[in-house]
Formats: structure tokens, C-alpha cells, sequence
């Protein structure tokens, strides 16, 4: 009969550490996926900027690029680009 007794002792701590899991575990899934999906947002928000900066970036060299070729004197290439800023 000790058997049986330390058998249901056992059981009902184990029972009672997954009643607790089983309660509290949505609550943690439910946080951690609210941060997860503001994450996503975050990093979707920061690829979209980046893209427009690549191709911002991509457009002022084009341009920067054809008029180093084409100049030939160089005094005109010293002078910046008219939509350069001057640097201070």
C-alpha cells in the first residue's frame, strides 16, 4: 500500500505542475507571438526603407558615373554635380 500512496503523492505534484503549465503556457504563446508578429512589422518596415535607399543610392551614381566619363578637363570634373551638396 506505501507503493500505491508514494504512486498518488508522485502523481498529484506532477498533475498539479501541469495544471499549472496548462493554465499559464497560453498566456506565454499569446505574448510571445504579439512580439513575434511587431517584430515582423519592424523588420518588414526597415526591408522597405533599406529597398528605397538601394535605389536612391543606385540613381545618384548613375548619373555621377556618366558625368566622370564625359568629363575630360579636370577642372570639370572638381565641380560637383548640380544636385550634390556642397560638402562644409
Amino acid at each position: 500500500m506505501e507503493i500505491v500512496g508514494g504512486f498518488m503523492v508522485m502523481m498529484s505534484i506532477i498533475g498539479l505542475f501541469l495544471a499549472v503549465v496548462w493554465l499559464i503556457m497560453p498566456f506565454v504563446v499569446f505574448a510571445i507571438k504579439g512580439k513575434q508578429d511587431r517584430s515582423l512589422e519592424i523588420l518588414e518596415g526597415i526591408d522597405k526603407r533599406l529597398a528605397s535607399l538601394e535605389r536612391e543610392l543606385a540613381m545618384r551614381r548613375t548619373p555621377q558615373a556618366a558625368c566622370e566619363s564625359n568629363a575630360t578637363d579636370p577642372a570639370e570634373s572638381a565641380t560637383p554635380h548640380p544636385e550634390q551638396t556642397p560638402l562644409s
